[in-house]
């Protein structure tokens, strides 16, 4: 498909019964990287993130940093703030050779851009909209080059809708529609005011917010039969489900009965371990922090919709109840996710140290027994040697015999006596390293069945906290 100067408009795209995928605006995110990456994951359509046009037109330095692209770059939509129609109009004329269309942002509902007259603010002033719309369309050469609007909704959808069919007269190519209004931020979209709008004017109408997966395409889709919808794509919990069952893989590495723990020890030894062990604690804590972190938005999103009550008298779609129950049972599944990654994580270490200490537990029982041997087969040996000795005296004649048997005898003795002490010595030494040894693999153990009896506990608290809010 031919886009910017070519015969064929990017309204082409906008076929009955096809969902634009679009990549949506998103603040430092939407660069010329961001954007060649999603576009190998099949996106229809991206934005670049909001650019404040009078800068833009004010400063060269500005248009080389915030305004990137190249050829593969396509189709591109350029997102603009402003509040006066001949600025949009002129930083419109300069990006058209470049890009497809431009878009004006009514819809951000930061505090800087409402004070400077950009953003959200622009949905109250619906003449300026439509001006503004209106100088995009008559000075831009190319009559395929878009000029849309994003907006959020009104608390008195009927302001939004006369916004809606007053830009449409101005000439909008399509409207997105952020289904929140601009006080609004973590709460669930109102995908009937989307419709609504889909249905009170003829022009394209693309749904933004909330959707974060690919299937949240189709249901978004059902509820406000729009022609496309804005993604923002995240990896985090597709991340996450990846590293848990990386998790359990190894604890099932770890446990197989026929790996032995000095085995496992010899391995741990290794070269290349010897190495990442100087990082091990700062990836560990690392992990640890990014895992609660991601628990913890959890915990907000499964707060989010089980706070979240219906009235009788507003007018949702019938399936709302079942997307906002979907939305529920997401929002607990990455809750379980997190949680479980948090625990094997934990207990992950806490089994890679008890298997060293079972080895070493193990190293020195194989000491002890090997010593025990030696000493059996050593008085073994001298039982033999003193049988000899005594039938050498028995088989003497006279006193001299005697006196030299008795002398063989004493030294012996006085050297068996000296090897007995030296064994014991020895003998006790083991025993009190054993003793340590066993001490410290009984505290640890202690310490494990405290963590899961935590774990329990808190698992049956979230459960518990679950049900109230249903």
């Amino acid at each position: 498909m031919k886009t910017c100067n070519g015969n064929t408009s990017i309204m082409d795209m906008f076929e009955k019964g096809k969902v634009l995928k679009i990549c949506a605006p998103m603040v430092r995110y939407s660069k010329l990287a961001f954007r060649s990456l999603v576009r190998k994951y099949d996106c229809d359509i991206c934005f670049t993130p909001m650019i404040v046009a009078s800068d833009f037109m004010r400063s060269v330095k500005a248009r080389d940093s915030e305004f990137t692209t190249n050829e593969h770059d396509r189709p591109l939509i350029v997102q603009f703030a402003a509040h006066d129609a001949q600025t949009l109009a002129d930083a419109a004329c300069v990006v058209a050779p470049f890009s497809d269309g431009v878009d004006l942002n009514c819809g951000c509902p930061q505090r800087w851009a409402m004070s400077a007259g950009f953003g959200a603010c622009l949905i109250n002033k619906p003449e300026l909209v439509k001006d503004m719309v209106r100088h995009v369309r008559n000075q831009v050469d190319n009559p395929n080059y878009t000029a849309s609007i994003k907006i959020r909704i009104h608390k008195d959808l009927r302001q939004t809708v006369d916004l809606c069919q007053k830009a449409e007269s101005a000439g909008v190519s399509w409207i997105t529609v952020h289904g929140r209004t601009s006080e609004e931020r973590h709460q669930p979209v109102h995908y009937d005011a989307i419709k609504t709008i889909k249905d009170s004017i003829s022009v394209p109408v693309i749904a933004n917010g909330d959707i974060k997966y690919l299937r949240d395409v189709e249901s978004t889709y059902k509820l406000t039969g729009v022609d496309g919808v804005n993604q923002k794509m995240t990896l985090q919990w597709t991340a996450v489900a990846l590293f848990l069952y990386v998790e359990m893989g190894i604890l099932v590495i770890l446990c197989l009965p026929f790996i032995s723990a000095r085995r496992w020890q010899s391995i741990f030894q290794l070269r290349i371990w010897s190495s990442v062990a100087q990082l091990w604690n700062k990836v560990f804590l690392t992990m640890i922090i990014i895992l609660i972190v991601l628990f913890l938005d959890a915990v907000r999103e499964v707060r989010k919709y089980s706070a979240k009550e219906v009235g009788t008298d507003t007018k949702l779609q019938p399936n709302m109840f079942d997307h906002l129950h979907m939305k529920l049972f997401r929002a607990q599944r990455n809750l379980y996710i997190s949680g479980f990654a948090v625990f094997l994580w934990l207990v992950m270490k806490r089994v890679v140290t008890l298997i060293n200490q079972l080895a070493s537990v193990s190293s020195t029982t194989a000491a002890l027994q090997a010593q025990a041997d030696s000493a059996n087969q050593t008085a073994k040996k001298y039982m033999e040697d003193n049988e000899l000795l005594k039938q050498t005296l028995m088989e003497g004649k006279g006193d001299k015999a005697t006196a030299e048997g008795m002398e063989l005898l004493r030294k012996d003795v006085e050297r068996l006596k000296e090897e007995l002490k030296t064994s014991g010595d020895a003998l006790k030494k083991s025993q009190s390293e054993a003793d340590v040894m066993k001490k410290q693999t009984d505290g640890l153990a202690r310490e494990y069945d405290r963590l899961l009896k935590e774990h329990q506990e808190l698992q049956n608290l979230q459960d518990s906290g679950n049900k109230k809010d249903d």
